[in-house]
């Protein structure tokens, strides 16, 4: 059964819209990864799942249930959770506030917030070793580390990564890459949104948009094979 269902979803920005009824699913324990050019709308897809933007039409469907009309929180409570693209890190606040941030949600639930924060630290050793550092005067690939370590605080059943190689170093896009489809092998769902093509090499799914429109959905090797396809849509 898919634990991410999208049919026909249509939203945009004001009266401009920018996606033209995506429908997608994956199921429980799958890393999935959309490709795309800039302006292709995987980040207003993000925004539309996690309830940052509403949808004009179409819905959404997680572990069977309806959630377009939920709000951000609701979405964070039963399970959804989002590293965004930019960091967009707490910069005044230590690495371990911003990654107690992250488990808001799981406040009340007795020794979730230390289970959490074990896993981040043995996924991030670096974490660990800055965690009483500013998050402002981190790197970039220790902010990208901390982005996604903060969302895996509210542990999600899915977890959406938007341009996690952004303004990264190949050798820090693929480490990335790695720590990111180790968290699938958790059994967590991931959902990835990358312009770097590199990430396919993980992906169990894979999609690639196109002006608000997919244009290929399969397998993640499929369409390392479908050299036309990449020609077409990734340079």
């Amino acid at each position: 059964m898919a634990l991410l269902e999208i049919q026909d979803l249509r939203t945009g920005y004001g009266s401009l819209p920018v996606l033209h009824g995506i429908s997608l699913q994956i199921d429980e324990g799958e890393f999935g990864v959309m490709l795309g050019l800039n302006g292709a709308g995987k980040s207003t897809m993000m925004m539309a799942l996690t309830g940052l933007l509403h949808t004009w039409s179409g819905e959404i469907y997680f572990d069977g249930e309806p959630i377009s009309k939920l709000e951000p929180s609701e979405r964070v409570a039963r399970g959804i959770a989002l590293s965004p693209e930019g960091r967009r890190v707490f910069p005044a606040l230590t690495v371990a506030v911003n990654l107690r941030l992250g488990a808001w949600v799981r406040r009340k639930e007795p020794g979730s917030f230390a289970q959490s924060l074990e896993a981040v630290y043995e996924l991030f050793p670096r974490l660990h070793e800055r965690r009483d550092q500013l998050a402002g005067t981190l790197s970039g690939g220790e902010q990208q580390m901390l982005a996604v370590g903060r969302a895996m605080m509210a542990r999600p059943r899915l977890l959406l990564i938007d341009e996690a190689s952004l303004g990264l170093a190949p050798k820090l896009a693929k480490e990335m890459f790695a720590a990111i489809r180790h968290i699938s092998e958790t059994g967590i769902t991931v959902v990835m949104v990358e312009q770097n093509a590199g990430a396919l090499k993980l992906a169990d799914r894979a999609w690639i948009m196109q002006k608000g429109t997919l244009v290929f959905s399969g397998a993640g090797d499929e369409e390392l094979r479908g050299t036309d396809l990449r020609a077409a849509y990734l340079g």
